[in-house]
């Protein structure tokens, strides 16, 4: 008996392994390693699915980039480093001054050695370099933008502005049609009993007042109407010329297209700016004074019209005159009409600087892609603001779905400025916050931009092309730029300043008009 039972308790031990064996190895043994003989002999697939899972990261794409720097100092890798994070991208940032930075462009065109991602400074430098573009030398990117969503929002017309023969080569830095107008002393003005001017004539009584009759009460004749700076473009004249009635850069005459200076309205701006000078009512040596020394001397109370460049500029002005002057009150205006009663800015092609990439330094397709990726990264909402606004939190914050920067002034303008100027597109394109803007003078300011639109001249040669203007364009203006200077110092009368312009269409001028009006009519 007690053998039967035995035997019984055995036989049920052995069937009780047999069940406990086939549920543990009929599924590939749970967490036993894959072998030949229990997956098909297939390792090589589980392997391949394994590396499935977990690709290997995407190796950074490195780029050099140039730019011109509109500050004192290169800024620290604050934003650049936060910038590779979001772009997966190793960048290296070559920042030259901007007050000399044709000079480094053109002598880094010339030995070769631009860098993959080269901005230029401004419309004419983009002139400079379309005899290059035309010469093969920097790669077309239009048939690539359909490939990248985002680049592919900046906008037809004004990337028709910057085509060369009809070819797409660049990118834009996009900016409002018309900002410009007069930043000035409205404590001066409201003290001296003065409305803004509203037409050119009370400008230039505006310039004296604030001149003759101790604005500033500290009793000495230590202030100045206009302060300017040796720019015609973004200084004060081309903003009085196109209130005058001057042109956009050309205009039609007669049925043709004629250059501004060409125009009886471009003479009576330089007679304003040569009144002025010889009253003692702008600073006397404007003709050699940089950007820089003239908004010092406005931040210094030293003048009270600052007029031209871009009325948005209200906010850093005001920043530093208030720590000198507490009291005082900065204001916008740009509606002055001219001797004819009529209002007009002149308007810009929607941008004021490209980006180019050479061929010299991007030797491939490929390459030219990867270096297109990162800009149509910076097409996003994420990476335009942490470019143009800063890092959340640190240099500015949201409100109402505005930016509103923060109040350290100084750490935005050293860490933030060097990259916001090179942000490409604008708001309505790449997603970024519009600016929270809580002075009055600016907010004043942004609905002037918007109605300067409303009464804006465009260049009518902006999308044209003229192979003696490419060549000698840059050139030959310079001869405009050097008879206006002396017209307004006295040192040419109107003959002599006539003449200069027979000199300009003989050195290739009068092969211009031709080219420009045989286009324009087309």
């Amino acid at each position: 008996m007690k053998k039967k039972s035995f035997s019984m308790l055995l036989t049920a031990l052995l069937m009780f392994s047999v069940v406990l064996s086939a549920c543990s190895g009929g599924n590939n043994g749970g967490n036993k390693a894959p072998t030949a003989s229990n997956n098909g002999g297939n390792t090589t697939a589980v392997v391949e699915k394994e590396k499935e899972k977990d690709p290997e990261p995407e190796k950074p794409t490195e780029i050099k980039i140039m730019l011109p720097l509109n500050t004192s100092e290169a800024p620290p890798d604050t934003i650049k480093n936060e910038l590779e994070k979001l772009t997966n991208t190793k960048l290296t940032y070559q920042f030259f001054p901007a007050d000399t930075y044709e000079e480094k462009l053109n002598s880094s065109f010339a030995t070769g050695s631009l860098p993959q991602v080269t901005y230029l400074k401004n419309q004419t430098t983009f002139i400079q370099m379309k005899e290059a573009i035309k010469d093969g030398q920097f790669w077309e990117i239009g048939p690539y933008l359909s490939e990248f969503p985002n680049l592919n929002k900046l906008k037809p017309e004004i990337l028709n502005n910057t085509k060369v023969d009809g070819k797409l080569y660049t990118l834009y830095i996009g900016r409002p049609l018309a900002r410009q107008g007069i930043i000035y002393r409205k404590d001066w003005a409201d003290k001296l009993g003065l409305s803004a001017p509203a037409n050119v004539d009370e400008l230039f009584e505006m310039a004296k007042a604030f001149t003759e009759q101790d604005p500033d009460g500290n009793g000495q004749k230590d202030t100045t109407g206009i302060v300017d700076r040796n720019e015609l473009i973004y200084g004060a004249f081309k903003t009085v010329s196109a209130w005058f009635g001057t042109p956009n850069t050309w205009g039609e005459k007669d049925g043709q297209l004629a250059p501004e200076f060409t125009f009886s309205q471009y003479i009576d701006t330089m007679d304003f700016f040569k009144k002025a000078r010889e009253g003692g009512y702008m600073n006397q040596d404007f003709a050699a004074t940089s950007k820089t020394d003239a908004v010092n001397m406005f931040k210094s109370g030293k003048g009270g019209l600052y007029i031209g460049g871009s009325m948005q500029d209200i906010d850093s002005l005001n920043k530093d005159l208030v720590k000198n002057f507490p009291d005082a009150v900065l204001d916008t205006h740009s509606m002055v009409a001219g001797p004819d009663g009529n209002f007009a800015q002149w308007m810009i092609p929607g941008y004021n600087n490209v980006v180019l990439f050479p061929k010299s330094a991007v030797k491939d397709e490929a390459e030219l892609k990867k270096i297109l990726a990162f800009f149509d990264k910076m097409m996003t909402p994420e990476v335009s603001n942490m470019m143009f606004w800063g890092i959340e939190g640190v240099h500015y914050t949201v409100e109402n779905g505005q930016a509103k920067p923060g109040e350290d002034k100084e750490l935005i303008e050293r860490e933030v400025k060097g990259f916001k100027d090179s942000v490409i597109g604008e708001s309505e394109t790449n997603g970024m916050y519009e600016s929270l803007n809580l002075l009055p003078g600016r907010i004043h300011a942004e609905e002037l931009v918007l109605a300067n639109v409303k009464v804006g001249v465009p260049d009518p040669t902006a999308a044209l092309d003229s192979a003696t203007f490419t060549e000698k364009g840059v050139e030959l203006q310079q001869i405009i730029t050097d008879a206006t200077y002396k017209y307004m110092y006295g040192q040419l009368d109107k003959a002599g300043f006539e003449k200069e312009v027979e000199s300009w269409k003989s050195r290739g001028g009068e092969k211009i008009i031709e080219e420009y009006n045989a286009v324009y009519k087309k």
